[in-house]
């Protein structure tokens, strides 16, 4: 499995693109900021990233519990 790599201004097009924000607004360039110097959120969003391109690449189908505790491993429940 040959994986995509990714660039900054890629992730800062997915991130607002799903804020429904412009690249420019502050909110985009201070989550920018952020994911430049906090190593955690880069793993974070790199595990994300990982996991939903290996489901869309390979159009796994989860059944409703798996994608509950997915969801819950990934810190992306609705209920935190």
């Amino acid at each position: 499995m040959k994986e995509h790599k990714v660039d900054c201004k890629e992730v800062m097009n997915h991130i607002c693109e799903n804020l429904g924000e412009d690249l420019d607004s502050p909110r985009c360039v201070s989550i920018k900021e952020h994911l430049n110097s906090c190593e955690s959120c880069q793993k974070y969003f790199k595990s994300v990233d990982t996991t939903i391109t290996f489901y869309k690449e390979y159009n796994v189908t989860l059944s409703n519990d798996a994608h509950i505790k997915l969801l819950n491993v990934l810190g992306l429940s609705e209920e935190d």
